[in-house]
């Protein structure tokens, strides 16, 4: 049996866009080595114009899947190919379909060997990253999980710096180590689940506490790597310096949504009991994740290296909001998801740009860029102070809400979190200064050039969303707010019977009381920006 179901349009939308790439992938096999680089933008072009009806179609009042497919793929055990969005998926698909064109275009010249094969791994790397968003079948979703590893560890492994092979294969082996229990979660999610590998149907399936506890963290682990969260994050810097622009671009933009989705999709709605009692720790790391990776991020001396450090920390601000349990939190969570892919993404493209100029990273060598690069240090400055959170830019919005929402759970760590906004500010106006307004190094002067038309079309799509969001985020908030209810709602009961209790939650490092004001806000009509 074939069901094909698309609000309005009668069309398997998600279906095109997640094959359109690899339709990209077999022209391109066929073509010249000298058509790849056209292909490949055109058939990216093409995947996110026919991705947009997904935003314009989407009906923001539903909290269920839309835009459902379901076809049976294995008859024994039961498997189907099954595709459907929320409110939480379905943006950062159209995050994914929206990236890959600039990420073709930022390696169009810094690329210079196997190019065909690079833009095929971007390209099947696109397809995978949607598939995980996309997937309502367990095994469907764990195929889309784990082809994710292939094109990453030949972008890292094949196009990368010098260590390249040590970062590809510290990134293959900690994502594989994680994998693992995400399948035996999986494989037991199947036999007490009603023998079924259907996502929705699993997630409303009650299972016993003590068995949500071992899910909990086999599927945290399996998370946490790809996030990354502290302890787990050892891999991303390695991979981040060693990664061509593109793969980094990919990587922290997307990739590591992946984790902080799985959390949204499967930890909080099937294990709702677990999610609660562990919560505490989560939040603990989560607050830890946010200081260091701050503090980390001021003592490095290579640009990019700093940006990555800087994910760890603002990667932890995503899971606190997911953690604290109320509408203000996993809404300013998943925003604050797609400002990362944003302004994270386009940083990484800057350091890509000065890069192929002057073949440094390292601060020290690139210094005096507004003089030299004056349309150049706009551009900067701008990803840089959404970066930080200047009011009026994208993650203002994100941090804010996720603040709220972590101080309705808990004064104090709210009050820690806000101390990484602070070294945030201190390590990237440092780096502002030192790179844009400080000297510039006489050996690199004469390379320094300013932007071309390519890389100023890059770039202006960024920065119109980094305004657009932090000036007017009530159409992504309205897109999300149906489906994050439904999220909460299944915490609801959990959270409620601890509530009457006056349960004092504690941990080892953070001692914190759930106050009455912090019940679940799904049952409030919060006021939202």
């Amino acid at each position: 049996m074939t069901e094909i179901v698309s609000p309005s349009t009668g069309m398997p939308w998600l279906t095109i866009v997640l094959m359109l790439p690899l339709l990209g992938v077999a022209a391109m096999l066929l073509a010249h080595e000298a058509l790849s680089r056209s292909i490949a933008l055109a058939i990216s072009i093409l995947t996110l114009l026919v991705s947009l009806p997904l935003w314009f179609v989407f009906d923001n009042a539903d909290a269920g899947m839309q835009f459902v497919e379901k076809h049976q793929w294995i008859q024994s055990p039961s498997i189907y190919y099954s595709l459907g969005v929320d409110g939480i998926s379905m943006p950062l698909v159209l995050l994914t379909t929206f990236l890959t064109p600039l990420c073709i275009l930022v390696s169009w010249t810094s690329i210079q060997t196997r190019m065909k094969e690079f833009l095929i791994s971007l390209l099947v790397m696109e397809t995978a990253t949607i598939g995980v968003f996309v997937a309502l079948d367990f095994v469907l979703f764990y195929v889309f999980w784990e082809t994710m590893l292939i094109p990453m560890y030949l972008l890292i492994g094949v196009w990368g710096g010098a260590n390249r092979v040590y970062a590809a294969i510290k990134f293959f082996l900690y994502t594989l180590a994680g994998s693992i229990l995400l399948l035996v979660a999986i494989l037991v999610l199947y036999f007490e689940g009603g023998r079924t590998f259907d996502i929705l149907a699993l997630t409303h399936a009650s299972y016993a506490p003590s068995l949500q506890a071992l899910l909990f963290w086999a599927f945290f682990v399996a998370f946490a790597v790809k996030v990354p969260m502290f302890p787990f994050h050892t891999w991303l810097p390695d991979a981040h310096v060693e990664a061509p622009t593109a793969g980094s671009v990919i990587l922290a933009s997307v990739l590591l949504k992946m984790g902080t989705y799985g959390f949204l999709r499967f930890s909080l709605p099937m294990l709702p009991d677990a999610s609660v009692a562990y919560t505490p720790i989560i939040m603990t790391l989560s607050v830890i994740a946010i200081i260091y990776g701050a503090y980390m991020a001021l003592a490095q001396t290579d640009i990019k290296k700093l940006i990555a450090y800087s994910s760890v920390s603002h990667m932890g601000f995503v899971t606190l909001g997911i953690f604290a349990l109320n509408t203000q939190g996993i809404e300013g969570a998943v925003l604050q998801m797609i400002n990362h892919g944003i302004t994270t993404g386009a940083l990484f493209m800057c350091v890509g740009i000065i890069y192929e100029r002057t073949h440094s990273r390292h601060i020290a060598d690139n210094g005096g860029l507004a003089n030299a690069m004056p349309q150049y240090a706009t551009f900067f400055v701008i990803f840089a102070l959404s970066s930080v959170g200047l009011p009026g830019m994208n993650s203002f919005v994100g941090e804010f809400l996720v603040l709220v929402g972590t101080f309705a759970w808990s004064k104090l760590t709210a009050t820690l979190a806000a101390l990484g906004i602070i070294l945030a500010a201190v390590y990237i106006l440092y780096l502002v200064q030192r790179v844009i307004y400080g000297p510039a190094s006489p050996q690199m002067l004469p390379k320094l050039t300013d932007l071309n038309i390519r890389e100023f079309g890059m770039l202006v799509p960024l920065v119109v969303l980094v305004f657009w969001i932090g000036l007017y985020p009530k159409p992504l908030l309205d897109v999300m707010h149906a489906s994050v209810a439904r999220v909460i709602a299944s915490q609801s009961t959990t959270m409620a019977v601890q509530q009457r209790q006056g349960e004092v939650v504690r941990d080892h490092t953070l001692v914190m009381t759930v106050e009455p004001s912090a019940r679940p806000l799904a049952m409030m009509d919060e006021v939202r920006p």
